[in-house]
């Protein structure tokens, strides 16, 4: 498959700018092709996977992408599926993040290809050296009031109120676009279809100024079928950076994805071949409780994003909680696989007994609850069924000397950090 193809098989084509044109082109020519990251944090999460990927796919194919950071325009704030204004950002601070975002795009896209060698640039560059008058007159005379406010991004804030600093941001990306066809000969622009309304601005922008063509392409915002948020869970956004979402947590959110969702999933996301994944929908259809899909999904973008060592690792504390080996991991492994739980600390170098536990920890409501819960063959500890409503918890109980892991039903896990 060319590109374009397998754009389209995996669903990657949302809207497109002179379809045929640029399906000639690629078809080709070496297209120089560029995507946005802003640094609204100090790392990017999964929802940003898909952009990073899509432009490893566009180099893959010979294509040379720019992978282009927004030391500027991140000081700005873009309104695009925004309900609220964005609180800025101090200067320091966006330098910091724009740094360590650079380190993680390194890692997807190859800088050392021979032919099509991909580029690193920050927009603070250019726009961080402009002077307000000459860019309203250069820039803002080729963008009238009311084709702004036609802009999805900036209608649907009208009434929640939009500031002029975020109402800028669409001249300000559109100049990025207009400087990268300048100085790098970038035709192409892709991004997430909320950036639909930026893109547009951008290649007319380009048309105005003599530059000649330029091109735009979105792929759909990534959705879960039961209408949750992708990308998040109970215990927040499911970051890059394993300091932020251990790789065992991004595995499991991998793990779990929806019989509905995952063929898309592997689709955006892994580079599978149209044959292996069309076996792995087959199997969906037809022996849906092996997940064989979410464990391809799994141990892919596992691999892809923390490494072959990592994901070994969140392997093994997979395996160790489904079997109730919880004694079986290291420190390190137990205290990944228990990050976001409900934790506290006990204080104390006594016994204490297991209902006293239950309901002083919140585990069972009461002592009722939890003497039933007991009786039910309900409570584990530390992988282990506890059934005697008299039992005490020691210091032999507990892993590495100060953590005991107690569960309550199928799911429900605690983490107890005992203190001398």
């Amino acid at each position: 498959m060319d590109i374009f193809e397998e754009l389209h098989f995996r669903g990657l084509v949302y809207q497109v700018t002179d379809d045929s044109e640029l399906r000639k082109k690629l078809h080709h020519n070496r297209v120089v092709l560029y995507c946005g990251f802003d640094p609204t944090a100090d790392s990017l999460h999964i929802g940003s996977l898909l952009p990073i990927l899509t432009l490893r796919r566009f180099q893959l194919s010979g294509h040379r992408p720019i992978a282009l950071i927004g030391g500027g325009t991140g000081l700005i704030g873009d309104p695009s599926g925004k309900a609220n204004e964005r609180q800025l950002n101090t200067r320091e601070t966006v330098i910091e993040w724009s740094e360590k975002i650079g380190l993680q795009l390194r890692q997807f896209l190859d800088f050392d290809a021979k032919d099509n060698s991909a580029r690193l640039l920050n927009n603070f560059e250019w726009l961080g050296n402009l002077k307000v008058v000459d860019f309203l007159r250069d820039v803002g005379k080729h963008f009238p009031v009311a084709y702004m406010l036609a802009k999805d991004t900036v209608k649907s804030r009208i009434e929640t109120g939009i500031s002029y600093t975020e109402f800028s941001y669409l001249l300000l990306q559109s100049y990025d676009f207009f400087n990268l066809k300048k100085n790098y000969n970038c035709e192409l622009q892709i991004g997430g279809s909320d950036q639909w309304g930026n893109i547009t601005a951008g290649i007319e922008f380009i048309r105005k100024m003599g530059m000649g063509a330029a091109y735009g392409l979105t792929f759909p915002l990534v959705e879960k079928s039961d209408g949750t948020k992708f990308g998040k869970t109970e215990s927040g956004t499911i970051w890059l950076d394993a300091k932020r979402t251990s790789a065992y947590q991004f595995y499991q959110f991998w793990i779990n994805a929806d019989d509905r969702d995952v063929i898309t999933y592997l689709k955006y996301f892994t580079f599978l071949s149209r044959d292996e994944i069309l076996n792995l929908e087959e199997e969906v259809q037809n022996n849906p409780g092996a997940r064989e899909a979410q464990n391809v999904l799994a141990i892919q973008v596992t691999d892809l994003v923390h490494g072959r060592d990592a994901l070994l690792r969140a392997q093994n504390i997979s395996k160790a909680l489904f079997y109730g080996n919880i004694d079986a991991l290291s420190e390190s492994e137990l205290e990944d696989a228990f990050r976001d739980i409900p934790s506290s600390q006990i204080k104390t170098d006594q016994d204490i007994g297991l209902l006293k536990l239950l309901v002083e920890q919140k585990i069972s409501p009461s002592n009722r609850q939890a003497r039933e819960d007991i009786a039910n063959g309900s409570i584990y500890l530390n992988g282990q069924r506890l059934t005697d409503v008299n039992r005490n918890i020691s210091k032999s109980d507990r892993l590495f000397g100060k953590y005991l892991v107690l569960r309550r039903g199928k799911k429900k896990y605690f983490l107890i950090r005992w203190i001398d």
